[in-house]
């Protein structure tokens, strides 16, 4: 009951109550009473509605609930973080956001910490074995284990959230409902006044036949059971969603997806399969004596067999028993994936002779770099990671090196470039058809993706959209192609079909850049890298399988693998909008219907319309408003 539609009706009682009272008749009781039964009303279906819609968004929340690998019983399982104690032994790794106060174990390489969120600090920190981590912080770069030490309002972050009972964020949601408020309240004021002149100082008409009629415009003219109407909408709404496969963690995002008009989408996992294998009659092997059987061994080797993100999968399934990858070794330190040296690395100790040797994957340049190889291998290495990009094939880079002093970290003899290994990620069978329904309902998709020009046009070639693509140097007014040096860089963004090369700050710019030109826009992602453009975006997307850190930085969680789901979500929230502005445009027109109507009556023909008649209208107004919106 406190909103100021609410209040007019409140005003109206006391008016029922108080001033109606004289001309010979008794105090408007009847009116008062109706008044407080309609409030009780209107407050009753909100409560229900919005509790059933809220029961159902809470346990779809629960599944949003960060996850984490925790040792029970002497093994690894993934669990709900609330189910932490002090004393788990728990993991924590690129992308994870750290469940609970821990202490990091002693053996094991630094973890990079975001911890800005607590503490303000813009960069990331470095966290040494033996130090402490915050709960909410995110892991940026490593991967190491930690005993737990406090979890929930004991923790440094639940200490000061503790100290928070609410906030009043005014979203554009509500932004919208006051300014109509505002519209009817100012109409019925109007009315009102012009009535109260007329009626009192030009006709002389009797005191209580005047409160009457200023009771018939309060009461009809006010559309109070638009705010619960339209937040029921909202919240059933959201409810159809996720059974979509599209969790909305803020319900005003719904009217945001509807607006929609540009969704930068991210290939690998969304537009693709994301399930890697390798073309083994493509492998270009760079050392002698090395056979291509051998450089799919050394990258399984430079891979976990457990805990493993896709290209780690692809490498260890392609042998044909995945023990094959810790066969005759023992492993004594392994070097997990991070964006800045982009490539994996394990140390490990032969069985048979006891040498120590180390095997790395990774992206082709830095392996290049990393063996400081000649200029023609360079030139070769180039060729032929061209050539793979042309098929659409995206590169990985072998290559090995001897550890004499047995040093676990990366000291060791010269590295040797080993081979180049062709990935491919086939796109999704339903991603062709889903562009072309996008294109369709008015919105572009351009794709954004860190793989080479050459992999990106032809993916988006195959998916029929487009291949007027640029690298990310484009984004910095860097580009040699004299095609687009004349062209700014926000007409750029806006014709291209997509980029390729790009890291989280180019995402982050090319969703800024189109929001300055007025556009709504979408972004997906599922890294930790790209939790600054989701929470930039209008409507931050994190697909399935995304990192907890690109989940909280979301507002919508799909739950559904592919691009279809967007799709599907995008045609729902505009039919919800739809229905939100049908019955704004209803309401508003009633409210200046009777405002308009009952003032011309009471004023021209000076017929006193019965305020308790007025009230069974809008009691039947309002409850069959309420009852469609909700049931429909």
């Amino acid at each position: 009951m406190w909103n100021p539609l609410s209040w007019v009706m409140e005003v109206a009682a006391i008016m029922a109550i108080a001033l109606a009272n004289g001309g010979g008749r008794p105090p408007d009781w009847q009116d008062f009473v109706g008044i407080i039964a309609l409030l009780l009303l209107n407050s009753t279906i909100s409560y229900i509605e919005e509790s059933n819609a809220g029961s159902s968004a809470k346990a779809l929340m629960a599944n949003l609930a960060p996850k984490t690998k925790v040792l029970r019983d002497g093994k690894w399982s993934e669990q709900d973080a609330s189910i932490l104690v002090p004393g788990d032994i728990i993991s924590i790794k690129l992308g994870d956001i750290v469940p609970a106060d821990a202490r990091l174990l002693l053996e094991g390489d630094p973890l990079k910490i975001d911890q800005s969120a607590l503490t303000g600090e813009s960069l990331p920190v470095t966290k040494n074995p033996g130090d402490s981590v915050y709960s909410g912080s995110t892991c940026k770069q490593g991967e190491i284990e930690a005993v737990v030490i406090a979890t929930g309002v004991h923790t440094f972050f639940g200490k000061a959230a503790h100290l928070v009972d609410s906030t009043n964020q005014v979203g554009h949601f509500q932004k919208v409902l006051r300014a109509i408020g505002n519209f009817c309240i100012g109409a019925i004021a109007i009315g009102m006044i012009v009535e109260i002149i007329v009626m009192y100082f030009i006709q002389h008409r009797r005191y209580r036949d005047g409160i009457d009629n200023l009771l018939v415009l309060l009461i009809g003219g006010i559309p109070i059971a638009m705010p619960t109407v339209l937040s029921v909408t909202m919240a059933i709404g959201s409810h159809r969603l996720s059974k979509q496969g599209a969790i909305t963690k803020r319900m005003t995002a719904i009217e945001e997806m509807a607006g929609m008009d540009v969704l930068c989408s991210d290939k690998t996992g969304t537009l693709t399969l994301n399930k890697l294998s390798v073309d083994r009659n493509l492998i270009e092997v760079f050392s002698a004596g090395v056979a291509k059987d051998e450089v799919l061994l050394f990258a399984a080797m430079a891979s976990r067999v457990e805990n493993q993100d896709a290209i780690d999968a692809a490498m260890v399934g392609m042998l044909a028993d995945p023990k094959e990858a810790r066969a005759g070794i023992q492993e004594m330190h392994f070097l997990p994936f991070n964006p800045v040296d982009k490539r994996t690395a394990l140390t490990y100790q032969d069985t048979i002779d006891g040498t120590w040797h180390r095997v790395s994957k990774g992206a082709p340049e830095q392996i290049l770099e990393l063996c400081n190889c000649r200029d023609d291998v360079k030139n070769k290495a180039h060729a032929i990671i061209d050539k793979y990009a042309e098929r659409g094939l995206r590169s990985l880079a072998v290559a090995r090196q001897e550890v004499p002093k047995r040093s676990k970290d990366s000291s060791g003899g010269p590295w040797e470039f080993v081979g180049l290994l062709p990935l491919l990620d086939p796109p999704r069978h339903d991603s062709a058809e889903t562009i072309k329904q996008a294109l369709n309902l008015g919105v572009n998709v351009k794709m954004i993706t860190g793989d080479q020009l050459a992999i990106a046009k032809e993916t988006g070639r195959r998916l029929g959209m487009g291949t007027n693509m640029y690298p990310s140097s484009a984004l910095l007014g860097q580009s040699v192609d004299e095609s687009i040096v004349s062209l700014p860089v926000d007409e750029l963004i806006e014709k291209a079909d997509g980029f390729a090369g790009v890291f989280p700050e180019h995402k982050y710019e090319i969703v800024k850049k189109l929001q300055q030109m007025k556009h709504i826009c979408g972004m997906t992602g599922d890294g930790v890298n790209d939790a600054p453009a989701l929470k930039k975006a209008d409507i931050g997307i994190a697909v399935a399988d995304a990192t907890d850190a690109a989940r909280s930085a979301s507002d919508i969680v799909l739950t559904e693998p592919g691009l279809s789901v967007i799709i599907s979500a995008v045609l729902t929230s505009r039919a919800i909008f739809q229905r939100m502005k049908n019955y704004t445009i209803y309401a508003v027109s009633i409210t200046i219907r009777i405002v308009l109507g009952f003032m011309l009556i009471a004023l021209i023909w000076k017929f006193d319309f019965s305020p308790f008649m007025i009230l069974v209208i809008a009691i039947l107004n309002d409850g069959g408003s309420q009852f469609h919106y909700a049931q429909s």
